[in-house]
C-alpha cells in the first residue's frame, strides 16, 4: 500500500467521521454532501486495503486498521496545521492542548482552570471545544483531542466499549440538584420532596440522539410538561429566574446560578448521583496535557467547595 495516494482531504473526511459518528454529521460538519464523504473513505480504504470503519445501525466506528491510519493520519494533520500556522506568521503550538467539555462544565470548571493556567502556565495555549460526551469520547479515539470533560450517571459504565479502555479519572460525584424560581413555593424549605415535582412545568434541552433530556428529573413517573427547550445552561437558568419553570443542574453550577434562582436538593427516590470524569487516551500524556489536567483537578475540587458553601438566592 502506497499512502503518498492518499490526499489530506481523504485524512480530514476520516477524521471527521470518525469524531462525528455517522457520514451525515461528518458531511455537513464539512460543508459536503455525503456522497463526496463516501467517496473520501473508499480512497482511504482502497489504499489502505482494508475496512478503515464499521458501518453499524446507530452509526460508524473505527476498526483496528481505521485506529492505526487514524492515529498517524492525526499527527500528520496537526503538522500540515502547525505549518500553515507558522508560515502565516501565527506563534507555534509546541504547548498546545486541545481540550473537550460537555456543556454544564464550561460554566464554572473551565474558565477557572485556565484563568489559573494563563498565570502559572502562560506558554500553554490551551484550545477547547463544547460537545456531548459520545462527541467528545469519539473525538478522544480519533486523536483530535487530548483530554475530555466527561459526565457520567449511574451504573456509571465505561464511555465506549472499544479497547484499549480510555485512561478516567473522577474529579467530583455529587447528587443532582434542581433550580427553583426563587418566589415559587417549592423554594420556601431547604430541600425537594420527589413527590412534590408531579405536575411541575419543566425547561429542558433539546434531545438527540444521543443527548439525553437534560433538565427534567429522571425517574419522574408521568409525562413532563416541557415549557421550554434551551441547550444553553444560562438561558435554562434565566427561564428560572423569570419564573418559566424548573430544571436540573450539577451542583457544580451553583456558584454560577443568577439572582432569583434557589438551587435545592432532591429528596425521596433513587439518589441520582452524577460524575465528572478527565479522560485521555491510555498511553502516558505529554506534559503540556500533565499541567492542564493538574489545573482541571484543582478547579474541581475548588467548584465542589464552593457548591457546598454558596447560599441559595
Amino acid at each position: 500500500m502506497d499512502f503518498t495516494d492518499v490526499s489530506l482531504t481523504a485524512l480530514r473526511v476520516l477524521r471527521a467521521v470518525a469524531e462525528q459518528g455517522t457520514f451525515t454529521a461528518a458531511a455537513a460538519s464539512l460543508g459536503y454532501t455525503q456522497s463526496a464523504v463516501s467517496r473520501q473513505i473508499a480512497a482511504v480504504e482502497r489504499v489502505a486495503g482494508a475496512q478503515l470503519l464499521e458501518r453499524r445501525r446507530d452509526g460508524v466506528r473505527l476498526t483496528a486498521a481505521g485506529r492505526v491510519v487514524m492515529r498517524r493520519a492525526t499527527v500528520v494533520l496537526d503538522e500540515i496545521d502547525a505549518a500553515a500556522r507558522e508560515l502565516s506568521g501565527l506563534p507555534g503550538e509546541s504547548g498546545t492542548v486541545r481540550l473537550g467539555w460537555f456543556p454544564s462544565a464550561g460554566a464554572v470548571l473551565v474558565p477557572a482552570a485556565l484563568a489559573v493556567l494563563r498565570r502559572t502556565d502562560p506558554g500553554i495555549d490551551v484550545v477547547t471545544r463544547e460537545g456531548t460526551t459520545p462527541a467528545l469520547v469519539r473525538a478522544l479515539r480519533a486523536g483530535s483531542l487530548d483530554l475530555a470533560l466527561l459526565a457520567s450517571v449511574p451504573p456509571f459504565r465505561p464511555p465506549d466499549a472499544e479497547s484499549p479502555p480510555l485512561a478516567l479519572r473522577t474529579l467530583t460525584e455529587r447528587a443532582l440538584c434542581l433550580a427553583v424560581p426563587a418566589g415559587h413555593p417549592l423554594a420556601r424549605g431547604d430541600y425537594v420532596d420527589v413527590t412534590d415535582l408531579r405536575g411541575q412545568r419543566w425547561i429542558a434541552g433539546p434531545s438527540s440522539g444521543e443527548d439525553r433530556l437534560m433538565g427534567v428529573w429522571p425517574g419522574l413517573d408521568e409525562r413532563p410538561d416541557i415549557a421550554h427547550t434551551a441547550r444553553d445552561w444560562l438561558a435554562k437558568l434565566q427561564l428560572v429566574a423569570a419564573g418559566c419553570g424548573l430544571t436540573t443542574v450539577p451542583s457544580s453550577l451553583a456558584p454560577a446560578v443568577p439572582p432569583g434562582v434557589r438551587v435545592l436538593p432532591v429528596r425521596g427516590g433513587p439518589q441520582e448521583q452524577r460524575r465528572l470524569l478527565l479522560a485521555h487516551l491510555p498511553q502516558a500524556p505529554a506534559e503540556p496535557v500533565t499541567r492542564v489536567a493538574a489545573a482541571l483537578r484543582a478547579a474541581a475540587l475548588d467548584a465542589d467547595t464552593a457548591a457546598l458553601s454558596v447560599p441559595s438566592p
